[in-house]
């Protein structure tokens, strides 16, 4: 359709490393963040690590007058974290929590108490229905010993399935968010192969920031420069992922980050640096067609890489499952021996031998919060054994459909 009236969208994805008590400068950092949208005036704003619905509720309120539309996705004991901020109506709304988020006994990461999710809001603009989608997946700590890397790839093949199968009525699909993954990372290339997402850092036909495109960089001044000592330039894991599902284009006009401190401050924004993308969205005639051998050929490698470490995770995490329940048979046989030596004492088979009653107790406590944590335990990683054996089964169904029916896509 030549001629057809085009869209420019602007969007600002940020995690605001917002959290309530912790964080530091908060309520300075959230003043700043909203009088920058209120200034800029984007088209959506998907914003990540606001733990605080007091944060977003005064969020709200002061860009009301800008972005009419909100939404903010609970989950979790202390949230997801996700808000997203709209000029357009927001006709409906839906969240998806990964099943697998780390360990609840990491208590210095804590990523498990936020319930990570993926959230969507679907929009209308100028005819044209978005599928717009904010994730924060687990982060890595530890590059070289990843001990999280089975569950974060979980959670980029749940996020690449959620998006499938909600974005066929959608004409324009939008992703932002902390991946928490570096862009030649396996669950990046997993994410992007599965669901055709375009990169626009790597679309852009202008950039203005961070050298690489990198939003953890060493001279903020809130970010651990021990963590990024490996990456002199920093790391590049904050992204807006996009593509056209129907008969439209999507290209990249101009992607930019923030840099350095908040205009007429002396700190910036949060410890990442903020991404923003321009979109130019037009209709075409027809629907765009797709060159499926090679994008079945790269999925099906980056499908068996992807699949081999989630099997690197199962056998570690059975290996958990199996000692958490040879720690609870322990605590529940010495509770047993106990219980004999007492009924023995009450019998008179120890008479003339006082019976240390303290020790006893202290024993038997001791025991019992043992036999409790050994079987919390062995439940929470029976739990991860399943989940991760059913991820690694679809993996397996997704392999064979493409060896035997490469021609359904």
């Amino acid at each position: 359709m030549e001629g057809h009236p085009t869209l420019q969208l602007r969007i600002f994805d940020l995690n605001c490393w917002a959290i309530r008590y912790l964080s530091k400068r908060r309520q300075e950092r959230v003043q700043l963040i909203g009088d920058m949208l209120r200034r800029e005036r984007f088209d959506l704003v998907l914003l990540q690590e606001v733990w605080s619905e007091q944060d977003y509720g005064n969020l709200k309120v002061k860009l009301g007058g800008c972005y009419p539309f909100s939404h903010y996705f609970r989950s979790g004991v202390i949230g997801s974290g996700l808000c997203v901020f709209s000029r357009f109506p927001i006709l409906d709304t839906l969240l998806y929590q990964y099943s697998l988020n780390g360990y609840p006994y990491m208590l210095q990461h804590g990523d498990w108490f936020c319930g990570k999710s993926v959230g969507l809001v679907i929009t209308e603009i100028s005819g044209i229905v978005f599928n717009v989608y904010v994730t924060h997946l687990h982060a890595e700590y530890c590059r070289e010993k990843d001990a999280y890397l089975p569950h974060r790839l979980v959670q980029a093949w749940e996020l690449a399935q959620f998006i499938r199968h909600t974005s066929k009525a959608a004409d324009v699909v939008l992703l932002g968010g902390d991946l928490n993954m570096h862009p030649e990372d396996v669950g990046i290339r997993l994410l992007r192969s599965w669901t055709g997402l375009q990169d626009a850092f790597t679309e852009a036909t202008r950039f203005e920031g961070c050298e690489d495109g990198c939003t953890l960089v060493p001279n903020n001044c809130f970010t651990v420069k021990t963590e990024l000592m490996p990456f002199p330039l920093g790391i590049r894991i904050d992204y807006i992922l996009y593509k056209a599902v129907s008969s439209f284009t999507v290209k990249c006009e101009e992607l930019k980050t923030t840099m350095g401190t908040a205009p007429g401050t002396d700190i910036p924004f949060s410890d990442h640096e903020a991404v923003m993308a321009t979109l130019h969205i037009q209709r075409q005639g027809q629907a765009a067609g797709a060159s499926l051998s090679t994008v079945e050929l790269t999925l099906a490698d980056v499908v068996t890489e992807a699949r081999t470490e989630v099997g690197v995770g199962l056998r570690a995490a059975q290996r958990q499952r199996y000692s958490t329940g040879r720690m609870a048979v322990l605590a529940l046989l010495l509770l047993l021996l106990q219980a004999v030596a007492a009924l023995g004492a009450l019998a008179g088979l120890a008479a003339g031998q006082p019976f240390p009653k303290l020790s006893f107790s202290l024993l038997a406590f001791l025991a019992i919060g043992v036999l409790l944590l050994a079987t919390s335990l062995h439940l929470f990683h029976t739990i991860e054994v399943k989940m991760l054996q059913g991820t690694e089964e679809q993996m397996r169904m997704v392999l064979w459909a493409l060896q035997e029916h490469p021609s359904d896509g």
